[in-house]
């Protein structure tokens, strides 16, 4: 009987330290302050983008093609720019960095995926963040390209 109880206390112990170990693994934020969410999101901000001062059209179903990606646009509403952020589980300021839609939209760099990033907006306000720039649920989102062909005169 001794036996058994200094067993069960030992595979006890076992468990309480692998809990432990396992809460402080990579997988657990230092801060709590880069979770957004704890059980998914949902939001829509807006995405516009122009080339030399011309609206340049975001395609529908970008992320859902040859996958279900997080960050993706719809048909219904991709020509008013409008992005699909639909994420499940614990959602970290990484995963919603604009950046982020710029990879799945066929690994594009913000800065240069239309020419020259010369001016981005968001709700009106200049932001100089670009590519790292944390997107909000509300977000509206200007991007000004000035296109190679722009440059070179």
């Amino acid at each position: 009987m001794k036996k058994i109880v200094i067993i069960l206390g030992g595979v006890l112990i076992l468990i309480g330290l692998l809990y432990v170990f396992a809460r402080s693994g990579p997988n657990t934020p230092t801060e709590e302050g880069d979770v957004v969410a704890r059980n998914g999101l949902h939001w829509h901000p807006t995405l516009t983008i122009y080339v030399d001062d011309i609206k340049e059209e975001i395609p529908p179903n970008v992320g859902l093609m040859g996958g279900h990606y997080p960050m993706h646009t719809h048909v219904e509403d991709a020509g008013d720019g409008v992005l699909h952020f639909e994420f499940s589980g614990v959602v970290r300021t990484n995963d919603i960095r604009l950046k982020n839609f710029f990879n799945v939209w066929g690994g594009k760099d913000v800065q240069t995926a239309f020419g020259t990033l010369s001016r981005m907006t968001v709700n009106g306000n200049e932001n100089t963040e670009y590519g790292e720039y944390i997107v909000g649920e509300h977000d509206a989102i200007e991007l000004f390209y000035d296109s190679a062909k722009a440059n070179k005169n």
